[in-house]
């Protein structure tokens, strides 16, 4: 596929992403104990909507392995690190630092915590995109839970490269396309065993852990089976599917938009399953988010909407285009909204409504409405400018290393 050329049904899983995380945090502020039992079972699966967060991982992993699969069949030399970086940097840390830095005064206003020095070294950590490594800093900000996976993220773009940077130090795999899917497959399988190590040789003691004990102690409830190796498994399987993608032919087949609707349904049933179970869904190696069924059916659905003839395009309408390009912004402002809400109103999310269920749809409705109103804001004042200035330092190369908006 050129450059410049739309991939056909990202945006779809792009915006179903982040609406299934705001439908997450949005039935965790749901009574549960007040709902009508027939009420119960969808409720407890939008709790699952934090699946949103693997859907994140793989497409991101899709779109930036993209130019590194090109090269590599191609016989050329690796992207452009320096415009990889830029351009990741640019989509990323302005947006993210703006929300953190919102949150982190939130926290001592808002919610009146003291400033301490652990408060200070976690929104510090995160600002550095280093909070990932440990416990005590692994949500930056007390106000703004989802950033989390951002520094998450940011690690698996740090892998991406390295790990293509072994690809493209083997000559042997230059214009070998299956010989070098297969040794990503290597690479996938390295980066499991890398994942079980970290659950053998760090493991947490019982001291403060849990959710009962505040997002710290959430922390190490997550940790050590959330940890940036394990999700860069995701990743990578994104990665993966990228370079199948390129292999396969141009021409637009109906077998491919059947093949995207079985992937579909599958991820679909793989998350509707998943209430009975823990809360993030463990699955294969204690990875969360119904690995490696879940992340694999989203990379199969990536690969067949773009060669499908109809469904790719059907999905990629101009609402679910709009929600994908102001995504972040939905994913980064979500929580402040919502905390916000509920500080100002405590009665919101039907807390003090007789009809539980509708006073929460109330303000579902409103909590919607304003994270759409903040992440336009967010994207066309603070993120696309950034977007604008990072692609102008790297335009006068035409080998970049992310052709796709991610």
């Amino acid at each position: 596929m050129r450059q410049q050329e739309r991939l056909a049904g990202a945006d779809f899983l792009r915006a179903t992403a982040c609406l299934l995380v705001l439908a997450h945090h949005l039935a965790l502020r749901l009574d549960m104990r007040r709902i009508p039992d027939e009420l119960g079972p969808t409720a407890n699966i939008l709790r699952f909507g934090n699946f949103g967060v693997a859907i994140f991982f793989v497409l991101s992993g899709f779109l930036l392995a993209h130019p590194f699969w090109r090269a590599l069949d191609d016989g050329r030399t690796m992207p452009s690190l320096r415009h990889y970086t830029i351009r990741r940097a640019a989509r990323i840390a302005p947006g993210f630092w703006a929300a953190a830095t919102v949150s982190f005064a939130l926290s001592l206003t808002l919610l009146a915590l003291p400033l301490t020095p652990e408060l200070a070294l976690r929104y510090v950590s995160g600002l550095l995109f280093m909070s990932q490594w440990h416990w005590r800093t692994f949500f930056p900000v007390e106000a703004d839970g989802p950033l989390w996976s951002i520094p998450f993220e940011v690690t698996s773009y740090v892998l991406l490269p390295a790990c293509f940077f072994l690809l493209f130090r083997l000559s042997v795999l230059r214009q070998r396309p299956l010989l070098a899917r297969f040794a990503w497959l290597c690479v996938i399988a390295g980066v499991l065993l890398a994942h079980v190590l970290v659950l053998t040789a760090f493991p947490l003691d019982d001291i403060g852990r849990g959710w009962q004990y505040g997002l710290q102690g959430g922390a190490k409830e997550w940790m050590p089976r959330y940890n940036p190796i394990g999700f860069f498994a995701v990743f990578a399987l994104g990665a993966l599917a990228a370079g199948v993608e390129i292999m396969l032919p141009r021409r637009p087949s109906a077998w491919f938009d059947a093949a995207a609707l079985l992937a579909l349904a599958v991820a679909g049933y793989r998350l509707v399953i998943s209430p009975g179970g823990s809360a993030e869904a463990y699955g294969w190696l204690e990875i969360p988010y119904g690995f490696p069924v879940f992340p694999l059916a989203v990379a199969t659905a990536l690969v067949s909407l773009c060669h499908s003839q109809q469904l790719g395009r059907l999905l990629d309408n101009p609402p679910v285009r709009y929600i994908a390009k102001i995504s972040f912004g939905i994913y980064i402002w979500q929580e402040i909204i919502l905390i916000s809400i509920q500080r100002l109103d405590p009665g919101s999310f039907g807390v003090s409504s007789e009809n539980v269920v509708i006073g929460w749809l109330q303000s579902c409705g409103l909590a919607t409405a304003l994270v759409l109103l903040a992440a336009s804001l967010s994207y066309f004042m603070l993120e696309r400018p950034a977007i604008d200035v990072g692609n102008r330092l790297t335009s006068r190369q035409s080998n970049r290393a992310t052709p796709f908006k991610v």
